[in-house]
């Protein structure tokens, strides 16, 4: 594992939203869930559809925006079948810093 990195900074997201970021040429979809910050890979393993510009539930379920297949956003399973999930990294808040550490 690397070390954290700086994506986002506190107050770019708004609660309850999520976002699409590029870092090191990964995309990651970001997210503020009940006042906590979490990031899981971006494309929805079906198609391709960004989980960023997916809707954020009440339980921090993301539903992809093409055809809603859902994933939890603290682990990056997908809600309908636990065996499949997208990749999920660790996030820390340092200052006004979210960062994240991303697997080499």
């Amino acid at each position: 594992m690397t070390d954290f990195q700086t994506i986002a900074k506190v107050g770019s997201l708004a609660e309850g939203q999520g976002t699409s970021l590029e870092h090191q040429g990964r995309l990651i979809a970001l997210f503020l869930h009940k006042g906590e910050y979490f990031a899981i890979d971006d494309r929805c393993p079906h198609q391709g559809a960004s989980l960023g510009a997916g809707y954020l539930d009440d339980e921090g379920a993301v539903a992809c925006p093409w055809h809603a297949w859902r994933f939890s956003i603290c682990d990056g399973t997908w809600c309908d079948n636990p065996r499949l999930k997208v990749d999920s990294y660790e996030i820390r808040v340092e200052g006004d810093e979210i960062q994240v550490r991303l697997p080499e």
